[in-house]
């Protein structure tokens, strides 16, 4: 058995020091469960959606080097000091000086993994990735990475499972999204949100619905199921600049089978024992 957790959480736009503190707690929480495998959001120490609207200096300032940066540093820290591996995202400046919305994941050991979103579009001064990412771990298991809409293609999936990964981290900011298929998501009203402590009902099945979970089971289940592997999925919650993130951390299992969920407007952790047998 391997226990992972997925967290969700609303993150403070741009504060890198702020969501960390986040991360930091939820680590800590973690390793006093016997957490292994601990997933952390897309972006989530930069920030994802108001990065659209910023220009290159402005992104710049708000991505680092990895994995010599500062919060990829913190990250590989936390790993090594709780003993768990640890993902979480951010933007990376690589050294040929391009933007990258990336995945970093570090190893007890020392270890520092980085995927880079094979299909970025939250800004055009950043690039896309162009290689899968999957590795050993200590825990005698292959890990794979994919980025939200990454993992929407059934083909990335396919690969990365191809390449041997047993685990797949899909840290996400989805759900609310004002998609363009006349039948995907849209936009969940942000006073939902704003009124979500005198009305939790109304905001829970907001992040439940059609917009966020009913969304996600229309096709995340199968990624797992079709691939025989696991999937720990990680998204943000709550208000990101103009849009609900929906939340709906969760891990499931190869055949498809759901081991643990929340569809709490918190920032929350979820955890289940993955059986590699």
């Amino acid at each position: 058995m391997i226990k992972a957790a997925s967290v969700q959480f609303n993150h403070s736009p741009g504060n890198k020091e702020e969501n960390l503190k986040i991360i930091r707690q939820f680590c800590s929480e973690a390793a006093e469960q016997g957490v292994e495998i601990l997933v952390f959001p897309e972006m989530c120490i930069t920030g994802y959606w108001h990065v659209r609207n910023l220009e290159k200096e402005e992104i710049e300032l708000l991505s680092e080097p990895v994995p010599t940066g500062s919060s990829t540093q913190a990250i590989k820290e936390l790993s090594s000091n709780f003993n768990m591996i640890i993902g979480a995202g951010l933007i990376e400046m690589s050294e040929d000086g391009k933007l990258y919305n990336s995945y970093v994941v570090a190893l007890p050991n020392g270890e520092v993994h980085c995927h880079r979103k094979l299909h970025t579009f939250i800004n055009l001064h950043m690039d896309s990735g162009d290689s899968y990412t999957v590795f050993d771990t200590h825990l005698g298991y292959k890990v794979g990475v994919l980025i939200c809409y990454d993992n929407n293609l059934i083909e990335n999936v396919r690969v990365t499972a191809l390449k041997g990964a047993d685990i797949l981290l899909a840290p996400h900011q989805t759900g609310g999204c004002e998609s363009g298929s006349p039948h995907g998501m849209k936009r969940i009203d942000p006073q939902l949100w704003e009124n979500r402590k005198e009305d939790p009902k109304a905001i829970e099945e907001a992040l439940s619905g059609p917009n966020g979970r009913g969304w996600l089971m229309r096709w995340l289940p199968s990624r797992a199921h079709d691939n025989g592997l696991f999937i720990i999925f990680s998204n943000g919650v709550g208000l990101d600049d103009n849009e609900i993130r929906t939340g709906n951390a969760m891990v499931i299992d190869p055949y498809g089978r759901i081991l643990a969920e929340t569809w709490s407007p918190d920032n929350t952790m979820v955890l289940a024992d993955l059986d590699m047998d």
